[in-house]
This record gives C-alpha cells, structure tokens and sequence, in this order.
C-alpha cells in the first residue's frame, strides 16, 4: 500500500462523514507554522522574507494544539521556517498524535539525528524532508554547502529507528527533470517511503521572480517527466499530476488547506496575504473565495501549488468517470 492502512481509514472516515453531513467546505490538511525562523535562506523560500518583522515570534504549544481542535482538518503539517528548532516540537507532535491525526513534520532535515531520541515512530507520522535536487543543485537552492549530506544523514538516522520518511520536492525553472530522476532513485535506494513534488509558487516577498514557473513552463515540465511519476512511489496524487502536465482542469480549493502562523489565520491561502483572521471559522466564513482562483484573480494565474490543489483532488472537484477506480488503484500499488 502507499500509505498505512490506519492512515487511509482516518482520512476516508472523516471524507465520508463530510460527505454524509454535505458540508460544502472543510479543511483537508491544516499547514501549522508554529514560527517561521529557520537555520537556512533557501533562495525560493517567502516565509523567512514575508515574516521578517515577527521572525522571532512563535505560537505556543498550547496555541497550536487549540489551532488543531479548531481546525479539525485530519491530517497537520508542521511547516515554518524549520519547526525542528521549535522549542517542544517533540511533545507538539506527541499530542497532535493523540488527537489522532496524521502529522507530516516538514523539515529540512539537518536536526534529525541529534533529535531522533526525542520522537517515537507512529504509523501517522513523517518526516518530510525538502530536497530540490542532488547534493551540488540543492545546496545552491539552500544557500550553504554540506545541507544535503545532512539531510540524507537525517533520513538514514529516521528509517534505522523506525520511523515513516518521505521527501519533498519544489520544481523551479532551473530543475532538471533527469536529475531529479536520479535523486528518487537514490532515495529509493534507502528505502524513502514516498515522495511529494509541486512546482515552485511565486511568492512576492520573494526577489527573484524569474526562478518561478508560468503554467505552460509547468505542463512542460511535469509532461517530460510522465515515466519518471509511473517509476517511483509518489505521494503525489495521480488527479494532482494529472492537472500538472494539463491533461485536465481543476479548480483551486484552498479552504482544503488553511494555514495557521503567529498573526493568525492566513488569508486567503498558503501564498497570498490579504488578511490574517483571528478564527479558522472567520477565514472559512468571510472569505470572498469567489473572487479567488485561474483566471479571477492575477495573483493566482500561474499557481497550480499542492496547497491549492491536491485537496481538490482528494475532494473530486471536477472528477471524471474513472476517478475513484484511479485513485484507490493507487492507493494499492
């Protein structure tokens, strides 16, 4: 199976119930940045930029488990900044498990092997640790040598104690297909669970604006690189894929995937900052998602994120005949 079948059964339950009830918008995964400091200033990284006056800020533990309650999207992912320096990340994860939920603990991986001792391996929990490419590329992407040695070290410390590992990848102009090829074959090697890809967002904080991908660059891409997607064991959605090399439209979900940081609820999405609210029930509630989305609202053209995205597909927003065939076959291969 691609996933564990407890991990599987928690998410379709909840699906169904939402379904059952016919709730129009519910949270897929809540994106819970507990702070936005980091160790690194990776090049395409609008966190570090975008935060900068509060950079020194974090939710409490407290804070962030009552976020979940309130949230109750099933599955948390952990993100920043790098939440391995978070003090307490490990007691977080501890209970946000409790709750049960399926945690994905994304980090660049550099704190791995120091801290392993500190968590316990669940069939709910990863770690997703960000490669962009092989060593030379990604430490560019990272702006410092020796990140990458560091987080293989990291994916070797978590997959000896027993723990669930998969990778994230993010597709900028620059990526070469063929190495990223390689690089999922090297994971493969030892033993990696799964992988995730997106293409690059376009964050405004970010200076260097000609690194991001239009949507044709982004079809083009992930078209060439359709044998590499059957080869490997992506994490990623085949409807998501599907809709990276244009083989079918979908409509933007971003209510799927709320985002919760020291100012509050982040509206309206993961990439765009118009407001910060004071309540998940306010940013589900107030805002304006008509006025959102390809071809409503500039900001949004050329976003085809997983954020935005793949809670679409996990929704069947424009499905097709054959969808769920698809879907729970991939589940099981």
């Amino acid at each position: 199976m691609r996933f564990p079948l407890s991990m599987t059964s928690t998410i379709a339950g909840y699906l169904v119930k939402k379904k059952v009830t016919r709730t129009k918008r519910f949270p897929m995964v809540l994106m819970l940045e507990p702070l936005h400091a980091c160790n690194l200033t990776c090049t395409g990284c609008g966190r570090i930029r975008e935060y900068e006056a509060t950079i020194k800020q974090k939710l409490s533990i407290q804070e962030c488990l009552d976020s979940v309650d309130e949230c109750g999207a099933p599955v948390v992912s952990i993100c920043g900044g790098e939440p391995m320096i978070y003090p307490g990340i490990d007691e977080l994860v501890a209970k946000i498990l409790e709750r049960k939920k399926v945690v994905y603990l994304c980090t660049n991986g550099m704190f791995i092997r120091k801290q392993i001792k500190k968590f316990k391996p669940s069939n709910k929990f990863f770690f997703n640790v960000h490669l962009d490419g092989m060593k030379k590329n990604h430490d560019i992407a990272v702006e410092r040598e020796g990140v990458f040695d560091s987080a293989v070290d990291g994916i070797r410390a978590a997959k000896e104690a027993g723990f669930l590992v998969c990778t994230n990848t993010t597709v900028f102009k620059e990526t070469d297909m063929a190495e990223l090829d390689e690089l999922y074959g090297f994971l493969t090697s030892i033993d990696v669970d799964g992988f995730m890809i997106a293409p690059g967002y376009g964050y405004s904080a970010v200076a260097d604006q000609d690194m991001f991908l239009t949507r044709e660059d982004i079809r083009t891409k992930f078209r060439a690189a359709e044998a590499m997607f059957r080869k490997y064991k992506f994490n990623t959605s085949p409807i998501y894929l599907e809709f990276l090399q244009g083989k079918r439209e979908m409509s933007c979900t971003a209510w799927g995937n709320p985002t919760r940081n020291i100012k509050g609820w982040k509206g309206p999405c993961y990439l765009i900052t118009d407001i910060h609210h004071k309540s998940f029930d306010d940013l589900l509630n107030k805002t304006p998602w008509e006025k959102y989305g390809y071809g409503k609202d500039p900001r949004c053209e050329n976003c085809m994120v997983h954020s935005g995205y793949e809670a679409s597909a996990a929704l069947g927003v424009n499905s097709k005949l054959g969808d769920t065939f698809k879907m729970i076959k991939w589940q099981f291969t």
